[in-house]
Parts: C-alpha cells; structure tokens; sequence
C-alpha cells in the first residue's frame, strides 16, 4: 500500500495598518527571508485559531481573524545536502485579514523569527526574491483588491477540538 499524499496545511495573517503590511523576517535553510505571520495548523486547533496563535508567536501582537482572504497551495522543493534529504511539500494555506491588537508584554519573538517589518506594498513587491513563499505576494495582492470571504465559509467540527481516542497497541 502507498502512503498518501497530504498537503502540509498553514495558515497566514495579512495585517495591514495605515497603508503598510506587517511581514516577519525569519531564518531559513535558504538564509533570511520575508513572510506573513504565519505557520502550521496545530492539532485541535480551528484555521482561525491556528492563525491567532501563529500571529502571536512570531509578532508578539494580539491578532482576530475577521475575513478568509483566500486559500492557496504552492509546491516547495529543497535540494538535499549532505546533512538533510531532498524535500517536496506542497502546503496548503489559509490567509486572513484581521485586526492587530495590543503587543503583549514580557512575549518574545518565536524561534527563527528575527524582526517584525510594516513594508508598503512596492517595498513588498521589490522584495518578491526575499521571500520565503510566492503565496506572501499572492496574499497581499488578493487583499489589496478587496478579496474577503466572510469566516462563517469555514465550519470547524467539534470533533477537532475532542482529543481522539488512543487505539490499543497491536
């Protein structure tokens, strides 16, 4: 029997204020790159829950998804090097729009994450090569043009949030 594929799934926060996005700057395999708050769904957790959560992290900012401003999937593949394999993930994201609360104090910036940045959309666009998905343009250009999908398009079953049973050991 094959293994079945699955999509990695994340979620994004395009935060925008006064004409300005807030981007991270983080590490990566590939060196320092820009992105959207953003980061894998976590088990028992909703997408809008999920983003929050991710939004914290890495801005040390309160964050309330308000709209789905859409749902993409990109391929990402990473040569292999002598101390890691090859590897080719598709992800499957889920970007919100949202409202930017308060910093929360004594927070620190998540593992990997550098600097919170407010770019304006051309600086965003000139910096397309630094970042770390083309989905962080893609986001941004789909907010700018209005793009929102009310959060009621998403149902999230109780089931999610429900520990499953352990199943008895073979």
């Amino acid at each position: 029997m094959t293994e079945r594929w699955k999509p990695s799934a994340t979620v994004a926060a395009i935060i925008e204020n006064q004409g300005r996005y807030l981007l991270v700057e983080e590490h990566t395999p590939e060196g320092l790159r820009l992105n959207n708050p953003a980061g894998h769904l976590d088990p028992g957790e909703s997408l809008v829950q999920g983003c929050a959560r991710e939004a914290l992290e890495e801005t040390m900012h309160l964050f309330t998804p308000t709209a789905l401003v859409g749902v993409y999937m990109s391929r990402f593949e990473r040569a292999a090097t002598s101390s890691r394999p090859a590897q080719d993930v598709t992800y499957l994201r889920f970007a919100f729009a949202g409202t930017l609360g308060a910093l929360q104090a004594g927070r620190q910036l998540d593992t990997g994450i550098v600097r919170t940045l407010w770019l304006t959309p051309d600086e965003i666009r000139a910096s397309a090569p630094r970042h770390r998905s083309p989905l962080v343009l893609r986001g941004l250009e789909d907010h700018l043009a209005g793009q929102r999908f009310p959060l009621d398009l998403i149902h999230t079953d109780a089931s999610v949030f429900v520990p499953a049973p352990l199943l008895p050991a073979p």
